[in-house]
């Protein structure tokens, strides 16, 4: 695990409702300036978790307006054969990944190149870069074939798509790494939230544990930190059990669920895991009726409760990151906005209460 201490940084999920990625990414350095992260603006369809992140796949067709992967089609195996041939000569070959189908394009990730752009300009506050990949299980199950089964139930299928995210993860990895900072890469997993339901009830922790080794070993490769971001209430000790560095999830709505895992937590903390507390509401309703104040109050009632299970306020507070509980890709303007400010400004009133 790495020492990067964060004490109480602010920190964004990645969705904004705008239209301009050079006018979001001007919003995130902003109020993120020390840790910003490229923006994601779902009003562009390819920017949807999953389109974002398919191109390169094997069998990918498009017929009525749906994306699936196709094995009845006759070039299935010869670009599937392609594919793998490309991968390997990447992890094993000493080819370029930066001229591999693994790269994200400006046609579907604007908002990765505006930002990296903007990062290289320098500035005195930056001390690492954010980037963002749809999860492996998110992904497989939400992608399917021909016949409208979830990818993640064939294994060759699914064994292709991890490898494939494994490698679109390493390479913003790489770029960011270039420009320099601690570099830090989430694993947006929404899916996560079905665990435990019938939909889920063929895939075992194990399953879940083996998808994120393969992509967090990509993204180690790199030097980079791995974290896993659920905005809802999952199965908590399969995360706290694969290893991940950051766990990034709705403490406003959600910490009540967390905390109850009290020795998966002080063992993550005692090996140096990082939590993204998403302290700041991103729920229509809430976000207008909270304050910097409320929610300052609110956490330190939540760091409260975690030095009632052992973890030590100095501990909690060095390895805390500030956080929206989600992205903001689905609220107004100008209430986004007023996420970031109360990320910012939650984050500022901590750090000053520490200093």
């Amino acid at each position: 695990m790495s020492q990067f201490l964060p004490n109480c940084l602010p920190l964004l999920i990645g969705s904004l409702p705008l239209e301009n990625h050079e006018e979001a990414t001007e919003l995130i350095f902003e109020y993120t300036p020390q840790i910003p992260l490229w923006p994601q603006l779902p009003v562009y369809k390819e920017e949807g978790m999953i389109l974002q992140f398919v191109p390169g796949l094997p069998g990918l067709t498009t017929a009525n307006g749906k994306i699936f992967i196709d094995t009845d089609s006759p070039s299935f195996e010869t670009e599937l054969l392609a594919f793998y041939e490309e991968y390997l000569m990447v992890t094993e070959g000493g080819a370029p990944l930066s001229e591999s189908r693994f790269l994200l394009t400006p046609d579907v990730a604007k908002g990765f190149y505006t930002f990296l752009a903007e990062a290289e300009k320098g500035t005195d506050q930056l001390i690492g870069l954010k980037g963002q990949t749809t999860g492996p299980i998110t992904f497989c199950t939400g992608l399917v074939d021909q016949a409208g089964r979830a990818i993640f139930y064939n294994d060759q299928l699914r064994d292709a798509a991890i490898k494939h995210l494994a490698m679109k993860a390493r390479w913003q990895t790489q770029k960011m790494v270039e420009v320099g900072g601690q570099s830090i890469m989430f694993f947006d997993e929404p899916g996560l939230a079905g665990l435990g339901s019938s939909a889920f009830i063929t895939i075992t922790p194990e399953d879940i544990i083996a998808c994120f080794h393969e992509v967090f070993e990509a993204v180690r490769a790199e030097k980079g930190l791995n974290g896993v971001h659920v905005c809802a209430n999952t199965e908590w000790p399969v995360l706290f059990e694969s290893g991940v560095d950051i766990i990034s999830y709705d403490a406003y709505s959600y910490f009540d669920k967390l905390i109850l895992y009290s020795d998966h937590l002080v063992e993550f903390f005692s090996r140096g895991g990082i939590l993204a507390t998403g302290i700041v509401p991103t729920t229509p309703e809430f976000i207008d009726i909270e304050t910097v104040d409320s929610l300052v109050e609110k956490w330190f009632k939540q760091s409260r409760q975690l030095q009632a299970i052992g973890v030590d306020a100095k501990t909690v507070y060095q390895q805390t990151l500030i956080t929206p509980s989600c992205g903001t890709g689905t609220v107004s303007v100008d209430q986004a906005r007023k996420v970031l400010e109360l990320t910012k400004g939650v984050s500022e009133q901590i750090r000053a209460s520490f200093s």
